[in-house]
């Protein structure tokens, strides 16, 4: 016997809760490869999860890494057809000492479920097969077409998911992308219609076949580290604007509506700045610090490592020096451009005393952005505004990155709306990583409400 889907939602909560909370126990973290299994076991549960949602068709698909899960149903007859992208891998956890629950241990505190996941981005995965199947198992089929994607390499660059787009090209194909990869602001319903792109490298500093006493070779030998911190000072200034030559050639200027968009969030920098501890807030001063942080390139050292790192002192000039470097990247910008870019500044700025190779890391992405009079960001709008109590969407950008955008409109043609229920400052990436558990069942009525606002366009 079928009913609304509002009433299945429901009826349902509970042992929605359950589900969430043994999909986070599994630690499906992609960059371990010592990992792998529980990254496939990840995938796996979506695969059953999926099915149990009410899909006929599900899959597990191989890639040249992890495995991503696939299932369509396609019975709704000149309906459209939306493609909802995921992904169910994770970031590491450490430093361990400063989770205060176990990262793979769900726990509830306060309204929120504590779990490394829990809001980059498992619940926003399980928020769409609950969705799903709420029109299935209580309506009896959705308005629309749908078909689903959950990947498990986001969290590593999805280095294989553009080989994988473009040798099933006829199994995407669809009307429009939702990626579930986003949030809502605390304050009220977002839009979200921009993300910076991504290119990255690792560069090796080799100064000597051998760390050296520094008693003998200090004074006559070069020092690895030295060497590498001088060649990441020559590539940005002190206030963060980047010194790499032709860096800012191709980015797109911000036009007065973009601004006026930007400045319409609020100070929400000023407020991530307390909440992260942030002494100063630095950037280029001719951008707003809004601006900067989702509108604007960067150039960052995500880490560097090199000679004598344990408890105590030894006195040696070390032989070699690694960083590893990422740049978010811009409308007009691409990360082949951007990579030989820094390819050609540092070249040039290493010093003859010093071996420097460079290594491209994997999960380039490009810049997105939707255009606001989509009929799918329209949609969204709608349903947005029904869950929301007649409350406007406000039309954000992400300083963030997923791959998936920049190559569904690259290979495929088709624009994404994102649509996701994270909150505010819910410590994605780090310890205590957690997310606000009314956002769960408000975004399952929200993707039901996104599927009747489709089924309109």
């Amino acid at each position: 016997m079928h009913m609304p889907w509002q009433d299945y939602l429901d009826k349902e909560q509970s042992r929605f809760l359950d589900e969430l909370i043994e999909f986070l126990s599994i630690p499906s973290i992609s960059t371990i490869p010592a990992q792998k299994g529980e990254v496939r076991r990840a995938v796996e549960w979506v695969q059953n999860r999926l099915k149990r949602a009410g899909f006929r068709d599900v899959r597990i698909l191989e890639t040249g890494g992890h495995p991503v899960a696939y299932a369509q149903w396609l019975e709704a007859e000149g309906a459209p057809t939306i493609l909802v992208y995921g992904h169910c891998d994770v970031q590491p956890v450490d430093p361990l000492s400063l989770w205060d629950s176990p990262p793979f241990q769900p726990t509830i505190r306060g309204g929120c479920i504590y779990a490394r996941g829990a809001s980059d981005m498992k619940t926003s995965v399980l928020t769409v097969m609950a969705a799903c199947e709420a029109w299935l198992q209580g309506e009896g089929r959705l308005p629309i077409n749908v078909k689903v994607l959950v990947e498990a390499e986001e969290e590593i660059g999805s280095p294989n998911l553009e080989n994988f787009v473009l040798e099933h090209k006829d199994l995407l194909a669809c009307d429009l992308v939702v990626s579930a990869d986003s949030g809502q602001s605390d304050e009220g319903p977002t839009l979200p219609y921009g993300n910076r792109g991504l290119v990255g490298l690792q560069i090796d500093v080799t100064s000597a076949k051998t760390d050296l006493h520094s008693g003998t070779g200090g004074g006559i030998a070069p020092n690895a580290n030295h060497e590498l911190i001088r060649l990441l000072n020559s590539m940005r200034s002190e206030d963060g604007t980047i010194r790499v030559k032709g860096f800012y050639d191709s980015v797109a200027g911000l036009t007065s509506d973009e601004k006026a968009r930007i400045a319409a969030g609020g100070d929400w920098v000023t407020e991530f700045a307390k909440y992260a501890g942030i002494k100063k807030i630095i950037g280029d001063p001719r951008f707003t610090p809004a601006e900067r942080a989702v509108a604007r390139p960067t150039l960052e050292v995500n880490g560097m490592w090199g000679g004598f790192q344990e408890d105590g002192i030894k006195t040696v000039i070390p032989s070699e020096a690694h960083a590893k470097v990422t740049c978010r990247l811009v409308p007009n910008q691409t990360p082949d451009e951007v990579y030989a870019l820094l390819e050609a500044h540092i070249k040039s700025h290493a010093s003859d005393a010093v071996s420097v190779n460079l290594t491209r890391l994997p999960g380039s992405a490009l810049p997105y952005l939707l255009l606001l009079n989509h009929p799918g960001a329209k949609a969204s709008i709608r349903a947005l505004k029904r869950v929301y109590r007649g409350k406007e969407p406000i039309p954000t950008r992400s300083g963030g990155t997923v791959p998936f955008l920049g190559m569904m409109l690259q290979h495929l043609g088709v624009y994404t709306v994102s649509f996701g229920f994270s909150g505010d400052n819910e410590n994605i990436h780090a310890p205590n990583e957690f997310f606000k558990l009314p956002n769960f069942p408000l975004g399952q009525r929200a993707f039901c409400a996104l599927f009747e606002e489709l089924a309109r366009m």
